[in-house]
């Protein structure tokens, strides 16, 4: 049975473009997706540097254009590589931000923080990712969060796997899982499904994304969710198709103006944003512009594009795609007629093209799409990490039974070449453990067993994992060895090798050191993550007290200017406050220039300002208080001797019906007024004394007619 973990662990999908964050709903025996800070149900995956602060998420999107060289996105396809890999080297490309060659050929990005260099790993990118779900999963629940299950593409290997959890540790998180994205869809598919149908059904999860592109085949029968194969390109999504059309117009905007704008950040990055949008746009009509203004040197661009032209610039990818899903039917098979569903998930699986080939692959078969692409990924992950969570009671009782994505062995010497011989066959259900026995090479010697994962039979073609060595007695070769593999749920391996003649084992968890970071390194930037979540909270915290004190300000200003506020202040009171106004007027003006000031200095002159804006309001209030009294007073007698006027013998002979009803009017909404203040009704006293003026105008019309009267009489 699987360990519990304490606590209520939650579902993340780090994607490359957007994430997203789930929880487990006991009450209600459902999944939540959580919305961010801004209302949405995905985040994308940015993170951006200022002179100020560290932005993550909308805010660091938002200001790309403004900031590109210094806004990184993707981090999630050069996670777990080397700077050498020819696809980071034709990312570099095409990225605004800078990439170099750290340590071990580690990439590095390089940007400009608070007026300094500083280089962060893609682990550390991805982990302030993380961190950001954290804290919308934590505004959520309203409890720390501290396990979690994160989704990765099912064709990431073991380096990329260790990686993706590394970020997790930066971030502060335990990855109580590791689980592969399709396998995570196929959980929300089932439990979307589960209610309809009780017998085995074969579905193909079709999952492309915005980075990465993923094909898994399950059988679920019941509660049981059997993965029987996997396929992939860890480096292909909706990204490509952005910069095959970014390519596509920097070619046209060469053409019509001789201008190359393939150099500058700030217009690769404002057309990139634009091609995006139009390949969205381009999903639900047949033709869309792509505009931009002043794109480069003032010049504007403006260009129509058509689901044609985008599908032609793209093909190849799209038949890749079909490919890699033909690939993944022979390993399993299981024939494309008894695919019960093809379920869509990713965005990019959205595009009518791709839809389109499914179709034609499947001859016909209706693609089921009644589950959020952007969403059924940490739909499943959430779903697994409440099986995990001790604090979860009614809980889907799933059993999982994943595949190993690539194929793992050792190094076996022939007389001219390395040749991989094979442990573990790819698409092997994990957990797993696979003992092989071979012997050794060399006299007199120990063996060196060299782990690799792959599947190219000339072992240097594969992906070197690590190696070590067993030592052996002297003696001729081929004595007898045993080499055992044991890949757990998250798809780490651990490797042993034991000298069956002596008995003498050794084992290593295959670490990768050379590509992952070491325990100390991981130590150091969590340290540095904490830093850099203090500083930001730093940030925030003098950004919210510099509004309140340019509020302040104004809100004393306007206090000042009321009428008959200055009679009522001392001479003292009155310049101890203009003296405030001015201080803190100087502190806004420092913080605008960018000038160092003290969060205590600021906080404790918005403390004096508050207290003077206070006092303020509470002369204000009672000026207002007593202009309405006096004029609620002033109402009531005039109500009183306008009645006694009308009452004066033959005063009503003189005055017009229509007179007499508009006075009589008058009176009735004096008096509806006067009663509404004594059951203490809102009334805004503008409308009190428009009102009395009006009945004094009327009182001092009535009065000169009594007054003609009596001068008669």
């Amino acid at each position: 049975m699987a360990r519990k973990y304490e606590g209520r662990a939650v579902g993340i999908d780090l994607g490359t473009t957007y994430s997203c964050v789930a929880v487990w709903l006991d009450d209600h025996n459902r999944v939540e997706i959580i919305h961010n800070d801004q209302g949405n149900r995905t985040t994308p995956s940015v993170v951006a540097f200022t002179d100020y602060q560290r932005l993550i998420g909308n805010g660091a999107e938002n200001q790309s254009a403004t900031n590109p060289e210094n806004t990184v996105f993707d981090a999630k396809r050069l996670i777990g590589r080397k700077y050498s890999d020819p696809i980071v080297q034709k990312d570099i490309m095409l990225w605004p931000f800078m990439v170099t060659s750290g340590v071990n050929d580690k990439p590095m990005i390089t940007v400009k923080y608070k007026g300094q260099e500083k280089q962060f790993c893609a682990e550390e990118i991805s982990s302030a990712v993380l961190t950001k779900m954290r804290e919308i999963a934590e505004a959520y629940l309203g409890s720390p969060v501290k396990n979690v299950v994160v989704t990765v593409p099912a064709y990431f290997n073991d380096s990329q796997r260790k990686a993706t959890i590394d970020a997790g540790a930066i971030a502060g998180l335990n990855v109580i899982r590791i689980l592969n994205e399709p396998t995570a869809a196929a959980i929300a598919y089932g439990l979307d499904k589960r209610s309809n149908y009780d017998g085995k059904r074969n579905i193909l999860v079709f999952d492309l994304g915005g980075g990465t592109f993923d094909v898994s085949i399950l059988t679920i029968k019941g509660d049981v969710f059997d993965v029987k194969a996997t396929a992939g390109n860890t480096h292909l999504g909706g990204e490509d198709f952005d910069n095959r059309m970014v390519y596509y117009f920097v070619e046209e905007f060469k053409k019509k103006n001789k201008v190359e704008i393939s150099g500058n950040p700030k217009s690769l990055r404002r057309l990139r944003t634009a091609c995006e949008r139009a390949k969205r746009i381009l999903s639900f009509t047949f033709v869309t512009t792509v505009e931009v203004d002043a794109l480069f040197m003032g010049i504007d661009f403006s260009s129509s594009i058509t689901r044609a032209k985008f599908e032609e610039i793209n093909m190849d990818f799209f038949n890749e795609c079909i490919n890699i899903v033909d690939s993944c039917l022979r390993d399993s098979k299981i024939y494309k007629n008894d695919i019960d569903d093809v379920v869509l998930v990713g965005g990019s699986s959205r595009i009518p093209k791709v839809q389109d080939l499914l179709l034609e692959f499947f001859k016909g078969k209706a693609l089921f799409m009644n589950i959020n692409p952007d969403e059924a990924i940490a739909y499943g992950a959430a779903v697994q990490a409440a099986i995990l969570s001790e604090d979860f009671k009614n809980v889907p009782n799933l059993v999982l039974r994943d595949v190993t994505p690539l194929s793992l062995g050792i190094a076996t010497a022939t007389y001219w070449e390395n040749i991989m011989d094979v442990v573990i066959p790819r698409n092997t259900s994990i957990p797993v453990k696979n003992t092989k026995g071979y012997c050794t090479a060399i006299d007199n010697c120990g063996a060196s067993i060299i782990v690799y994962e792959g599947e190219r039979p000339r072992a240097s073609d594969n992906n070197l994992l690590g190696l070590f060595t067993l030592s052996c007695l002297p003696g001729p070769r081929g004595q007898p060895l045993e080499v055992c593999f044991s890949i757990d749920e998250n798809g780490i391996l651990t490797v042993s090798g034991k000298d069956i003649t002596t008995g003498i084992l050794n084992e290593i968890t295959i670490t990768n050191e050379k590509e992952r970071l070491s325990k100390f390194e991981i130590e150091k930037k969590i340290e540095e993550a904490e830093k850099y979540r203090v500083e930001d909270m730093k940030f925030l915290r003098k950004a919210k007290v510099i509004s309140a004190l340019d509020s302040c300000v104004y809100n004393i200003k306007s206090a000042l200017n009321m009428k008959d506020v200055d009679l009522i202040l001392s001479p003292q009171e009155s310049e101890q406050i203009n003296n405030a106004i001015i201080v803190a007027m100087n502190l806004l003006e420092m913080n605008k220039n960018n000038q160092h000031i003290e969060i205590d200095v600021l906080e404790h002159h918005l403390k004096e300002m508050n207290s003077m804006l206070n006092m303020l309001l509470k002369i204000v209030e009672d000026m207002k208080f007593l202009r309405k009294a006096t004029v609620m007073s002033a109402l009531d007698s005039c109500v009183k001797n306008i009645t006694n006027a009308l009452n004066t013998k033959d005063v009503n002979l003189i005055i017009s019906p229509q007179e007499s009803e508009k006075i009589n009017n008058a009176i009735f909404g004096a008096m509806n007024l006067l009663d509404k203040n004594k059951n203490n009704q809102q009334i805004n006293i503008d409308v009190l004394e428009h009102h009395l003026k009006e009945l004094t105008n009327m009182l001092k019309m009535l009065l000169k007619i009594v007054s003609l009267f009596c001068h008669i009489s």
